[in-house]
Order: structure tokens, then sequence, then C-alpha cells
């Protein structure tokens, strides 16, 4: 659990010179994508260049070596056994290997909720119309009381037929922290695997994946660890990893190799990709480590810090209520705007309200639609580069719109 620090860091620091962002806009969204500061940015061209300067060297010889590396880093970072981990170019990439290895009977249920991420729904729907097997929903509110509102939602939805859970650790729409913990274990009891989206935790939040005891966990690096795009893991728990197979079949199939477990051979060669995002994820943990005090735990509450700050300062200019606990966002926040008709657009477009703010006032911060229209959520991101002056030129610019 994150803890408030008592002061913010100095607000005077140019923590930005480490990122190429633009300095004349105003970029309050590093969770849709991340950002790769510049060190790590060098360090991935120079891996490149490595590969790139004796092909046969780096992929015979020196490969997988660097990639267990790489995992061994990346797993005692989040709290996992190098021996259930692979490593995917995204957690989409992980649902999808997931979802389908897994077989699924007529009439079985799988449980997720209103506010699962579009692309990991879309699969799920797609797995269950296969299989015809039923996808139920819980409906989780926002704004929100408190963390017992989603374990009541989810855990009424249960029965018998629960098969697999799908459930998000952060929520994209509206950066809820789920207790995803205390979730797992209940579900557990009754016998019913989970596979969590945890998209936006690695760099967040403190990750232990052995406490958090889900049966398939992944996530991304490249958001709030901020290593280069294309770099994402997978858990999955030693006793389900012969059943699980990766979105693309390679060499590793068939291989008659008894030094490397299956799960590392059909995971670790997909064919041939640039494998230095994975590579970098090692350097971009380091580098992050190293801006406040070599200590990321310092660093996530510092966002988080920033991330409340930001929130009460829109909410206090606009008049609008505090939406949920600070305990159950991390260092994004999600607060649901006044409804305005004209704002209403169809669902293929970028909401007016966002393009407005970035074709006038370079405000770079997206504006989601939900539950459903005319409700929207503008969700702000907090990270080391940002700045409360920034936030405070959101929310006086949302006050004259």
């Amino acid at each position: 659990m994150l803890q408030k620090p008592s002061t913010f860091y100095n607000p005077h620091t140019d923590y930005q010179k480490h990122w190429s962002i633009d300095r004349h806009i105003t970029f309050l969204n590093h969770g849709s994508f991340g950002a790769c500061p510049l060190p790590v940015l060098q360090a991935q061209q120079q891996i490149r260049d490595q590969i790139e300067k004796q092909p046969l060297q780096f992929f015979n010889r020196e490969y997988e070596t660097q990639i267990d590396n790489a995992r061994s880093s990346l797993a005692e970072f989040i709290g996992a056994p190098p021996d259930n981990l692979v490593f995917v170019p995204n957690a989409t990439t992980g649902i999808n290997a997931i979802l389908r290895s897994l077989e699924f009977q007529p009439g079985d249920e799988l449980l997720t909720t209103n506010q699962e991420y579009n692309a990991s729904r879309n699969i799920l729907d797609f797995v269950a119309q296969n299989s015809r097997s039923q996808v139920v929903v819980a409906q989780i509110p926002f704004p929100i009381t408190s963390e017992d509102q989603i374990i009541t939602a989810i855990m009424e939805c249960v029965s018998p037929r629960t098969k697999l859970a799908l459930l998000d650790h952060i929520t994209s729409q509206t950066a809820l922290i789920f207790p995803i913990q205390k979730i797992i274990s209940l579900l557990a009891e009754k016998g019913i695997d989970t596979l969590i989206d945890g998209a936006h935790a690695p760099g967040m939040i403190p990750l232990n994946l052995e406490q958090i005891g889900a049966t398939y966990y992944t996530g991304n690096c490249h958001k709030w660890l901020c290593a280069p795009k294309g770099s994402g893991f997978l858990y999955v728990a030693k006793h389900k990893q012969k059943t699980i197979r990766p979105a693309i079949i390679s060499h590793g199939a068939n291989s008659l190799r008894q030094d490397r477990s299956r799960f590392h051979l059909e995971f670790d060669w997909v064919g041939t990709i640039d494998p230095s995002p994975y590579l970098c994820i090692p350097i971009a943990i380091q580098f992050m480590r190293s801006l406040l005090g070599n200590s990321w735990q310092e660093l996530m509450q510092h966002n988080h810090t920033m991330a409340l700050a930001a929130r009460t300062i829109i909410c206090n200019t606009l008049n609008i209520n505090i939406p949920c606990p600070d305990e159950l966002i991390g260092s994004m926040a999600s607060i649901p705007l006044p409804q305005t008709a004209q704002d209403i657009l169809p669902i293929t477009s970028i909401p007016a309200l966002q393009n407005t703010l970035w074709q006038n006032f370079k405000i770079e911060v997206p504006i989601i639609i939900f539950p459903q229209a005319p409700q929207q959520l503008i969700r702000i991101s907090a990270q080391i580069y940002n700045k409360l002056s920034q936030y405070e030129y959101l929310a006086h610019t949302l006050k004259q719109l």
C-alpha cells in the first residue's frame, strides 16, 4: 500500500530533461502509452547496434543468457520466480495467450467487470462466443466509497458455473486499484482461477505476485516502469504452465531440449523479433529507481501524492466531489465531469473536449466515456516529470470552457 509522503520533492527539479516530451505541451497522459527516458532509449540503441554487428552471435549464442538475466531482474522487481515468467510485447498479448490456450464448455461462465479494459474484454467475448460459454459482468460503481463495493459486486456474480475471472488490477477508465489479493483469495476458495490484467501496476504500485496468488498475471513494462514500448510479461503458476501456449507457435513446440522448460522454450522464441525492449527492462528499473533516493518506493509515493493533489485541484476548481477514497488510486485519477450535451459524439470519435484541450490549449489528457454517454471522465496521470502547475492550468482551462 502506498503511503503519502509528508511533502513534495523539490518542484523546481527538472526531471523532464530525462524525457524527450515536447516542453511546449502539457502532457498529463503518461498512463496511456508511457514515456521512455532518454538514457533507456540510448541503451536500447546500443543493444540494437550490438545485435546488428553480429546477428548470429547474438541470437544463437547470447540471446538466451541475456533474456534470462532480464527475466531475473524483472522477477525480483515484481516478486515472482523467474521460472514462472515469460516476456510478451504487451498485456493484450498475454491475455490472448491465456484465453486462447484454455478450453471452456457450453454453459461455463467467465466472470469480468464493467470496467475491464476494452481490448481484454474483446478477447473474452471472442473466446466465449467460440466455446458457447457465457460472459458474466459484475457492475462496479463509480464514484465509489470503499473497496468493499468492488469485492461485493464481483462475488455476487459467482456461481457454480464460474470457471475463470478476468479482472483488472488497476482499471483503465476509472483508475481504481482493485483489492485484487482479497478477491483472488475469495475466488480461490471456490476453486475459480484468476487472470489478472495488470497493465498499469508495474512501477505504479508495489508488486509481489507470489503473495497476490493469481493463477495468471500479465502486465506492461512500457507504462509506469518506463521501459521501451513492446515490453510486457506473463506470469503463469507452475502447475498451469503445461496447458499455456503462446499466440505464435514456433520452434519451441517440438524442441527436444531438456535444459529449459517447455514454457520458456515456446515463449522465449516466437520467431525473429527485436528483443531490445525486454533487455532494457533492468536498465529502466535501475534508472527510475535512481531518480529519488535510489528508491522505487519513494518514486511511487511521490507520484501517488502528486495524483491526489492534482485531483483535489481539479475537483475544487470545478466544485466536484472526490469520487473515490485516496487509497483506491495510485498515480492516475479519474474525475467525473459535469454533463454537457454538446459533447456527445459517436463512440468511434475522440470526445470533443479532448480535441479542444489539445487543439486550443496543447493539453494532452484523455476524456473517457464511462459508463456511457453523456457521462465523461477526465483521467489525469502523475509521473515524476509532471508539476502541480500543469494540473492548475488544466483545472482553470476546464473552468473556462
